[in-house]
């Protein structure tokens, strides 16, 4: 008897641990493994580059304040989305394309978002910042990339250095916070790069096993049943209830039947139409619109959004000369200049600035009708999204550039003649050379071009039109 006992219990053992092992081997068929590749592993170490790189980047930000912690915050929930993204795609079948762009569209979204946000603040002082960060962003979209998703990335980042380079310029020797926020900021991408190479080398993996991916990161619950309807209002009981309420219905009838009885005289009470009143006899009648009481139509007002214009700003803000929003103001002046120093002028309608002395560089962004006059530039001068645009130097000046601008005259002095001058996506400029005291001679920039192949490369010359 004991000998069966200890059998038995051998093989309640035994079963145990196939149990086991045949529930950790559906585990892994369920999605935990794909292609040798553990999908929750591969979360695990995405998670080490946000506690990591990403935190470091956070804490940098926040240590330099204003634009630049507002845009890792976007940062910090574009990557969280990503990580969504990243799960989903761990344990669910790839959907169809277009249920795929569908749950690409948050993160492109706040790619978007990124960007935007560094177009509404190119007058900041650290425009730098946000530039490196919105040209490398988009390296985000590494979890579309077919085949190699690793160089991606590495491309996104080298535009980014572009820029990190210039804060590394201006802060290297005087804030090392701004350092530190260049090395943090760059090592989100080196260890993206690291992370795509270990476990999506070929392209982002999804489970073989499992559902088929929804169409949103965030599925929503189902709408609860609607509740039942109240219930109606109880019978309330009357002594008149008790009598019979045919009486009236009863006369009605008999008076009905009474008039239907009466034959061909119940048109006796009807009303004579004469020859003149029929409308199939006189058209004139039928042109006529029967007159309708309705009520006086309300103007529809249609809800316009009331532009919201900014206060106009003339101040130095650390070594930039910030002219914004001035709109018929003709004697603005900027007087107590520096070599360092930039003017960046945005916005500004109808108005003319005035710039003494030697300054590094003017930069002239969104502005119609403006008159620039400026003594002394070292750097150079730029028009850019403009309309309608006057410059004139009275010194030196050794580049002046016109980009996506309509309507552009630059007076040059007898100093500036060496200037260059480029020019692109821009139209009606005309370039004055002095040609005595007071008088100049205009002549006017190209805008279109003829390229032919001459047998070993493409040859580019503006075009003669007669006129």
């Amino acid at each position: 008897m004991e000998d069966l006992m200890q059998r038995l219990e051998r093989a309640v053992t035994s079963l145990e641990e196939m149990s086991v092992t045949i529930l950790a081997s559906s585990k892994v068929a369920n999605g935990n493994c794909v292609n040798g590749i553990d999908g929750g592993q591969s979360v695990e170490v995405f998670d080490v580059l946000l506690k990591g790189p990403l935190s470091d980047y956070l804490n940098c930000s926040r240590a330099i304040g204003n634009e630049v912690e507002k845009h890792a915050e976007m940062v910090n929930e574009a990557l969280q989305t990503q990580r969504a993204f990243l799960q989903m795609a761990a344990t669910h079948q790839e959907p169809a394309q277009m249920e795929l762009q569908d749950l690409l569209k948050p993160i492109s979204d706040h790619i978007q978002e990124i960007q935007n946000f560094r177009e509404r603040n190119r007058g900041s002082p650290l425009f730098n910042h946000l530039s490196a960060v919105s040209e490398s962003i988009p390296a985000l979209g590494w979890v579309a990339v077919c085949q190699k998703p690793g160089p991606y990335v590495k491309e996104m980042n080298d535009a980014a250095t572009f820029y990190t380079n210039r804060v590394l310029k201006d802060y290297k020797e005087t804030d090392r916070r701004h350092v530190d926020w260049v090395h943090a900021y760059l090592s989100i991408w080196t260890e993206m790069q690291s992370f795509i190479k270990q476990h999506h080398t070929t392209g982002l993996v999804w489970s073989k096993t499992g559902p088929i991916a929804p169409t949103s990161l965030t599925p929503t619950p189902p709408c609860p049943p609607p509740p039942p309807p109240p219930p109606g209002p109880p019978p309330v009981f009357t002594e008149d209830d008790s009598k019979p309420q045919t009486d009236s219905a009863t006369l009605q009838h008999s008076a009905l039947f009474a008039q239907l009885n009466q034959g061909m005289g119940i048109t006796k009470g009807l009303k004579h139409v004469s020859e003149e009143q029929k409308t199939h006899k006189n058209p004139n009648l039928r042109s006529q619109a029967s007159p309708v009481k309705s009520k006086d139509p309300q103007p529809v007002r249609s809800p316009k959004a009331a532009s919201q214009k900014r206060p106009p700003l003339l101040e130095l803000e650390g070594k930039k000369w910030r002219v914004e929003n001035f709109e018929q103001k003709h004697d603005l002046v900027i007087e107590e200049t520096e070599l360092k120093q930039v003017v960046y002028v945005f916005g500004c309608n109808n108005s003319t600035l005035q710039v003494k002395g030697k300054i590094n560089s003017i930069i002239i962004d969104n502005c119609k009708k403006l008159g620039l006059v400026f003594e002394n530039a070292v750097g150079i001068v730029e028009v850019i999204n403009s309309r309608a645009i006057q410059l004139q130097v009275l010194g030196m000046v050794p580049t002046i550039s016109i980009n996506k601008t309509e309507g552009c005259q630059v007076y040059l002095s007898k100093a500036a003649l060496n200037c260059n001058i480029v020019s692109a996506k821009s139209s009606e400029m005309n370039i004055l050379i002095p040609a005595g005291e007071d008088d100049y001679r205009e002549f006017p920039v190209p805008e279109q071009f003829k390229t032919v192949w001459d047998g070993s490369k493409l040859v580019t010359e503006p075009t003669e039109i007669a006129g």
